[in-house]
């Protein structure tokens, strides 16, 4: 029975704090992409840069693949199309 009263007691103080951890995390956040003292905190930024920047571009490239998948669908298609057609004549 005290393991629960305990338990109960220190469930809202772990909520409270990380809360307060959030809130506290968020103005460095809208601060942008300033400069960061710290060495691990700036390599962070910088992967993440060129994650995004990754993913731009792989965006970018699928976006070209879909286009010309979908003009060689085209393509087999009509051929396929013209074959039935002349099978059937």
């Amino acid at each position: 029975m005290k393991r629960l009263y305990v338990a109960s007691a220190l469930l809202p103080v772990a909520f409270v704090t990380s809360a307060w951890a959030q809130n506290a995390a968020q103005p460095d956040q809208a601060a942008g992409q300033a400069k960061h003292s710290d060495e691990i905190v700036q390599m962070r930024m910088e992967v993440a840069a060129a994650n995004k920047a990754y993913n731009r571009k792989v965006a970018a490239a699928k976006k070209v693949y879909d286009q010309k998948k979908a003009q060689a669908a085209k393509e087999r298609d009509a051929a396929i199309a013209a074959a039935h057609n002349g099978a059937a004549q």
